[in-house]
C-alpha cells in the first residue's frame, strides 16, 4: 500500500475495483464512505453491486474476467481526451509512449464488448477519476485472483501513474490484503523465490549474507507456490508436507486434487489451533497458538509494524509458533544452524538486521507504536508515503498490458460464469467463524446468489437448492434470487466447507504471481434431486 489507511480522508475520488471493501475490509471501507458523504466522488468496478456501489456516482458492472480491458479503457479516454498528468509523466515515468500505443485498441466501443460495461459508462468514469485529484485506487483479490492478476496491477499502476496521483497524499493505491499479517509474513520472506525483505534468491549477493548469517548453504532455485506444491504432491515429486495455520482442503482451487495430492504423501504435519478438514489428514497434529497468546508483531495492509502483547498462557500442550519451527529446526539441523531464540524480540532484531526495510525497527521502538517501513534506521521515523520523491527503481515505468480472456470459457455444457468471494459475516474456511453462533445465526449457510432472468429458465425459486457442477466437481447450495450480480453469472463464497466451492473452482495460475483463478469458472445449475 503506498499511502497510509488515514489518508484516505484526504482523498477527493476513490477508483474502487475488485474489492468488496466494506464486507472484506470494513475498517477501511468505512472510510471510503466517511470520505463520500463528505463530497468525495466514488466509482466502483465490480461484477456484482457490492454495497458501495449504492453510494457510487458511478458503478461499471464488468464481466469476471475483463478488469485490464476496463483499465485499459479508462487509460484510452484519459489520454485521448489529454487529461493526463504531463508533467509527472515527463518527470517521474518511462514507457508512456509503448504503452499509449498499445491502448489506441482500448476504445470505449471495443471495451464495451469485451466488459459488457457501456462504452458512455467508461468515458464518465474516466473522466471523473481524471478531473478528482487527489485520488485513490484500491483493489483486493477480486484483481489478483486470476491468471491475468498480475497484469492487472500493472494496469491499476499505469491508472494511477498517468494522472499524478502517486506520492501525494490523498492519492495512491491500495491493495488490500486478505489475512491481517500477509504483508508481515511476504516481508519475512514467505514466498518462494524471496528471503526476507524481497531479496531473491537467485541473487549471489542477497544469498551470500543470509548464508553468512545463518550458517547454511542456501540454494538459488525458487521454490514452489501453494499449488504448483498440491501438483508436486499428487505426482509424488514431493513426499512430506508441513501446514501451518492452513486449511487447504477448504480454500485451495480443485480439491478433489488437493484432496488426492495430501493423501498420496508419505507424511502430513499440521499445525493449526482448531481441528480442520486438513488436519483430519495429518499424521501429526501440532497445536498452535491463537491470536491472543501470541507475541511478536503483525504488519499490516498499511505497512505498519505493530506490537502485539500475549495477553494469556496457550492451553494444554499448545505452544508458540515460533517455538514450535525452532524446534523442529534444531532437530533437523542439528548443530548446521543456530535456532536458539530466547523470546520474539531476537527474531525480529536478526530480521532487522537482514532486512533493509525493517533496520530501524525494535520491539523496544514498537513498545511506543507502530512504525510504517521502509524504516531504514533507529532514529528514522517510517514513511507514511511511498514515492514522493521517486519510484524504487528510479522512474516509475508504464506497462503495456493486453487483456488475455479467462482461462475456462462457458459453451453449452457449461453457460455460467461462477465467481467466488466472501461475506461479512464469515472469515475464509470458517473454521474460527463457525464456532461463533451470532454469526452462525446471521448467516447459517451458503446462498448461491444467481440473477432473477436466470433462476427463472432454469426453473429455481429462491430458497430452492440447486445444484452446481464444473468439469472439476459438484456441490450443492441453496439459491438466492437476486439482481446484484449480472446475467450469466452466479456468485458463492467459500466460507462453508459443506458446501465446497473449490471443488468447482480452476487451478489456473497466474504466470508471473502463480495465484489461483479463484474468480472464474464455467459452472452449469440445475435444480438439486
Amino acid at each position: 500500500m503506498t499511502n497510509s489507511i488515514d489518508d484516505l480522508a484526504k482523498a477527493k475520488a476513490f477508483f474502487v475495483i475488485g474489492s468488496n471493501t466494506t464486507e472484506q475490509h470494513p475498517v477501511i471501507g468505512a472510510g471510503v464512505k466517511r470520505a463520500v458523504r463528505k463530497g468525495a466522488a466514488l466509482i466502483v468496478a465490480d461484477p456484482r453491486r457490492i454495497e458501495l456501489a449504492r453510494m457510487a456516482a458511478i458503478h461499471l458492472m464488468h464481466r469476471p474476467g475483463s478488469d485490464i480491458a476496463l483499465l485499459n479503457g479508462l487509460c484510452h479516454v484519459i489520454i485521448r481526451e489529454d487529461l493526463h498528468d504531463k508533467e509527472f509523466l515527463a518527470n517521474r515515468t518511462e514507457g508512456f509512449e509503448e504503452m499509449k500505443a498499445l491502448l489506441e485498441g482500448y476504445t470505449p466501443a471495443r471495451v464495451e464488448e469485451i466488459t459488457g460495461v457501456p462504452a458512455e459508462d467508461i468515458q464518465k468514469a474516466a473522466r471523473l477519476y481524471a478531473a478528482s485529484r487527489p485520488a485513490a485506487i484500491l483493489y483486493s483479490m477480486g484483481i489478483t485472483q486470476h491468471a491475468s492478476g498480475h497484469a492487472a496491477v500493472m494496469a491499476i499502476a499505469n491508472l494511477a501513474m498517468l494522472c499524478g496521483n502517486i506520492g501525494m497524499e490523498g492519492g495512491g493505491v491500495y491493495p488490500l490484503r486478505g489475512q491481517n499479517n500477509v504483508q508481515g509474513a511476504c516481508d519475512m520472506g514467505c514466498l518462494p523465490a524471496v528471503f526476507p525483505g524481497y531479496q531473491q534468491v537467485a541473487n549471489l549477493e542477497a544469498r551470500t549474507k543470509f548464508e553468512k548469517a545463518w550458517g547454511v548453504s542456501l540454494s538459488d532455485k525458487p521454490g514452489l507456490t501453494v499449488v504448483e506444491m498440491m501438483n508436486a504432491a499428487h505426482a509424488g515429486k514431493i513426499k512430506a508436507m508441513y501446514i501451518m495455520g492452513e486449511n487447504p482442503l477448504v480454500t485451495d482451487p480443485d480439491l478433489q486434487h488437493v484432496e488426492t495430492g495430501l493423501k498420496k504423501l508419505d507424511f502430513l504435519a499440521v499445525q493449526d489451533i482448531f481441528f480442520t478438514e486438513t488436519a483430519a489428514l495429518a499424521d501429526v497434529i501440532l497445536p498452535g497458538n491463537a491470536f491472543a497468546e501470541k507475541q511478536g508483531t503483525f504488519t499490516n495492509t498499511e505497512r505498519r509494524v505493530q506490537l502485539v502483547r500475549k495477553a494469556m498462557e496457550p492451553p494444554g500442550e499448545a505452544r508458540s509458533d515460533w517455538q514450535i519451527i525452532s524446534a523442529i529446526a534444531r532437530r533437523l539441523a542439528g548443530d548446521k544452524a543456530s535456532w536458539e531464540y530466547d523470546a520474539p524480540a531476537a527474531i525480529m532484531a536478526e530480521a532487522a538486521a537482514l532486512t533493509p526495510q525493517y533496520a530501524g525497527i525494535s520491539h523496544e521502538r514498537l513498545e511506543k507504536g507502530g512504525i510504517q517501513w521502509p524504516c531504514p534506521s533507529p532514529d528514522h521515523p517510517g514513511t507514511k508515503i511511498l514515492h514522493v520523491d521517486q519510484f524504487s527503481r528510479g522512474l516509475g515505468k508504464f506497462s503495456a498490458v493486453e487483456h488475455t480472456p479467462p482461462v475456462e470459457q462457458t459453451d453449452a455444457e457449461y453457460p455460467l460464469i461462477l465467481t467466488t468471494g466472501r461475506r461479512l459475516q464469515h472469515y475464509h474456511s470458517g473454521s474460527m467463524t463457525h464456532r461463533v453462533a451470532g454469526l452462525n445465526t446471521l448467516l447459517p449457510e451458503e446462498r448461491m446468489e444467481i440473477h432473477p432472468a436466470d433462476a427463472s429458465s432454469l426453473g429455481l425459486a429462491d430458497g430452492d437448492m440447486a445444484l452446481i457442477e464444473s468439469r472439476r466437481g459438484q456441490v450443492k447450495s441453496r439459491v438466492q434470487l437476486t439482481e446484484r450480480i449480472k446475467p450469466g453469472v452466479v456468485f458463492m463464497t467459500f466460507h462453508f466447507p459443506e458446501t465446497a466451492v473449490n471443488l468447482l473452482t480452476i487451478a489456473a495460475l497466474d504466470p508471473v504471481a502463480k495465484i489461483p483463478e479463484y474468480k472464474v469458472a464455467a459452472v452449469r445449475v440445475t435444480r438439486a434431486e
